[in-house]
């Protein structure tokens, strides 16, 4: 794995980025379960910004070394609050579970294998000030080699855009390009816009506003839950946002789950976030008839991947 330095915000750069954000009111949740070797670095770089006040990790299950470890953790340093001993109750669930814990009024919602790059929390805080409510703002998510990883910015996911992005036509057919779900091959804003999907693995929002949307669907055990939250901001009239500045390397890959498993979840929560926004009769029977199809496309991603991987 690429090395990602931990970055460190010093009081001048505070004072220079954080315009207006009050750093006593910055809780970052983190929901861990069995990610592996990326933890450690993941939660140093948080603990390393100054503009977080209180870091809740939910562990919904990790190994015997990582659990020790967080327990040292949370012992040692008083802005640290673990959860455990509920087990794996989902991702959704678990965020939930952290946001309700949490005493800042700006919340912070980051992935356990996403490192926090200089200043990306202060520019998020700084940007979702005066935003219309409910307001949800995304980070610009990179991959190691610092290129922009796909699904940080993504367009509107309907079962056509899914079907069309899925199967490359959205980009190969002339005039389908309005179809497209992923727009990391765009070119990068540069300021703050307005988007109707941004990442789960780093995103900030207003108290105020989770509550206003009732937090995440706990309907979704795993992935998806952020397109849904997404889509139920833009719902209440609220807006999403994508800042180009604030940047969090995502490593992924790193968790011990098994990829099968993983590729399931992500098909049965598309299939149900399909059927939650269909509004009419015809919407909702496309739908239905669409959930085998999505989840036996999930399923058969993994397989791809490991042919592939023997070829080579």
């Amino acid at each position: 794995m690429n090395s990602v330095a931990v970055s460190r915000l010093s009081f001048d750069d505070l004072a220079m980025t954080a315009v207006g954000a009050d750093p006593r009111t910055v809780s970052v949740v983190m929901v861990v379960y069995m990610t592996g070797e990326a933890l450690k670095r993941s939660l140093a770089c948080v603990l390393a910004d100054l503009m977080v006040s209180e870091l809740v990790v939910v562990d919904n299950g990790s190994s015997a070394d990582e659990a020790a470890y967080l327990r040292a953790l949370a012992a040692s340093d008083r802005r640290v609050v673990l959860l455990s001993g509920h087990g794996n109750i989902g991702f959704a669930r678990a965020a939930n579970l952290g946001a309700r814990k949490a005493v800042g009024e700006r919340l912070v919602f980051l992935n356990p294998d996403a490192f926090l790059q200089t200043g990306c929390i202060a520019e998020l805080v700084q940007a979702i000030d005066d935003r219309p409510v409910p307001c949800v703002i995304g980070g610009r998510v990179l991959n190691a080699d610092r290129t922009e990883q796909r699904g940080g910015r993504r367009g509107d996911i309907t079962p056509l855009s899914a079907m069309l992005s899925l199967t490359s036509l959205a980009r190969r057919v002339p005039g389908w390009h309005r179809f497209e779900v992923h727009w990391e091959d765009e070119t990068t804003p540069d300021q703050v816009v307005e988007v109707p999907t941004i990442s789960g693995a780093c995103f900030c929002m207003r108290r105020e506003d989770f509550e206003a949307v009732q937090g995440f669907d706990e309907g979704y055990f795993l992935h998806v839950e952020d397109v849904d939250l997404c889509w139920r901001v833009r719902r209440q009239g609220g807006v999403v946002l994508f800042h180009p500045g604030a940047e969090v390397i995502h490593i992924g890959g790193t968790s011990q789950t098994s990829p099968l498993k993983v590729e399931f979840h992500k098909g049965i929560g598309l299939a149900r976030f399909f059927r939650r926004r269909a509004t009419s009769v015809g919407q909702h029977l496309a739908a239905w008839l669409l959930s085998p199809v999505i989840v036996g496309a999930a399923l058969l991603r993994p397989v791809i991947w490991r042919l592939r991987r023997r070829a080579a």
